[in-house]
């Protein structure tokens, strides 16, 4: 190799390493001037991976007319033949463009390797049918990076919990290793069933391979263990945790609050202000889901004025829908109307819900009747909100007001669903 050639490289070498810095700390403009200072003032030959660090920028500023250029030079240059060039370029056609045009170029990328189909699966994650037909058509085996998304977004999707844990189990089969990543997707789906010997596998297997530290993945069994019906253990990974941050703390006064253990949860949030740690929306959701269950009006109202005085946290719906849990709970319904008329945000119908629950228990028909027709214009579809509000016509003698409701329901065509169970069976 010449001297001039090795200078080239050597330069090139440097760049390219500044870009990746650039593009590790977000500062994807400062890459892209990088680039365009080597491509045309320093006219020094570029190579693949250059390409496909600019391409992940031009993803993130949303650079399409860049980026289209840049897919005619790949084209011309041969680079489309290197597997990081395409998949980076496959992610920015269906992040920035359109799936449907990322679909085409990926039927037209040879060769295909298996970062390139894991990139076209990951893309099409939220659109299931899709994925799985993609999973199912490959021609090279999978690895774990391939199997992650369609994980997740089972175990996001209406009922998917069983399928994410199957698709899980099929995984294991290959004997492909879960990752951090794996674990944290497949949590939610354990916790959808309420499968807690799922919980403690992969409890279990974090240990085992030294993945159990993370932080995040520690939070998350914090919570699956809590939803899962085992305060316990809940209760045993949060002191483990070396660094509880806002998300670790939220979650084990969350457990607590679940298990009606008020006091508990109020504790440690006294503990957690102690540690210095700045409650969020969540932490604070948690509390006043702990007083709901333990019937501590007064405290709510504490602690909801304190989360905006204290500590600069907005109210949000679901934050007033459970203050007024609260107030309806304790038989102060007036109260939680007051709560529900002064909302500053959309009037959800978990807030009316709780109103007319209480109404239709302490006997209030007045304030049944309003959150009543509330509900029927929030939530048109739910049968459990005519059948309540007839129930209390019915039980002060109203038959005519009641058989009103019930006629205004099957003229709207809603239907009440038939009562349903299920139970997680293992033979271990």
């Amino acid at each position: 190799m010449s001297s001039s050639s090795f200078t080239s490289c050597y330069r090139l070498l440097s760049y390219t390493k500044l870009i990746s810095t650039h593009i590790s700390h977000s500062r994807h403009h400062e890459a892209l001037a990088v680039f365009h200072h080597i491509h045309s003032t320093l006219a020094l030959p570029l190579d693949p991976h250059v390409f496909s660090l600019i391409l992940k920028s031009c993803t993130s500023l949303h650079r399409i007319q860049l980026a289209t250029s840049l897919h005619a030079h790949l084209t011309k240059s041969s680079f489309l033949s290197n597997p990081f060039v395409s998949s980076s370029l496959l992610h920015l056609y269906g992040t920035c463009i359109s799936l449907s045009q990322a679909l085409q170029l990926f039927h037209q990328t040879t060769p295909r390797n298996v970062v390139v189909w894991n990139t076209i699966i990951s893309l099409y994650a939220h659109h299931l049918p899709t994925a799985l037909q993609l999973f199912h058509s490959m021609d090279i085996p999978p690895n774990e990076s391939t199997f992650n998304p369609i994980i997740a977004a089972l175990a996001a999707s209406n009922d998917g919990s069983f399928n994410a844990i199957s698709f899980y189990r099929k995984m294991i089969t290959l004997n492909l290793k879960p990752r951090l990543i794996t674990l944290l997707a497949l949590l939610p789906a354990a916790v959808g069933v309420a499968a807690l010997n799922l919980v403690k596998e992969i409890h279990g297997y974090a240990v085992r391979n030294w993945i159990d530290p993370h932080h995040q993945l520690s939070s998350g069994l914090v919570e699956a263990y809590g939803r899962c019906g085992s305060i316990v253990y809940a209760d045993s990974v949060f002191w483990r945790m070396r660094d509880k941050d806002v998300v670790a703390w939220s979650s084990v006064i969350s457990a607590y609050a679940l298990h009606g253990e008020a006091n508990t949860a109020l504790g440690i949030f006294r503990q957690m202000e102690v540690a210095g740690v700045k409650p969020d929306g969540i932490t604070f959701l948690a509390v006043l889901k702990a007083c709901s269950h333990a019937g501590l009006a007064d405290e709510a109202l504490w602690y909801f004025r304190r989360m905006r005085e204290d500590y600069g946290v907005e109210p949000s719906s679901d934050h007033y829908s459970c203050l007024v849990d609260v107030l309806s709970r304790a038989g102060r319904l007036q109260e939680a109307y007051e709560v529900i008329k002064g909302m500053p945000v959309k009037v959800t119908a978990k807030a009316w819900g709780a109103l007319l629950g209480a109404c239709r228990n302490f006997g209030e028909l007045r304030l049944g009747e309003i959150a009543g027709r509330a509900l029927a214009e929030v939530e048109p579809g739910n049968a459990a909100n005519y059948v309540l509000l007839a129930k209390m016509y019915a039980s002060v003698g109203r038959m005519e007001e009641a058989q009103k409701v019930m006629r205004e329901m099957k003229e709207r065509g809603v239907k009440a669903t038939a009562g349903s169970s299920w139970v997680v069976y293992s033979e271990s």
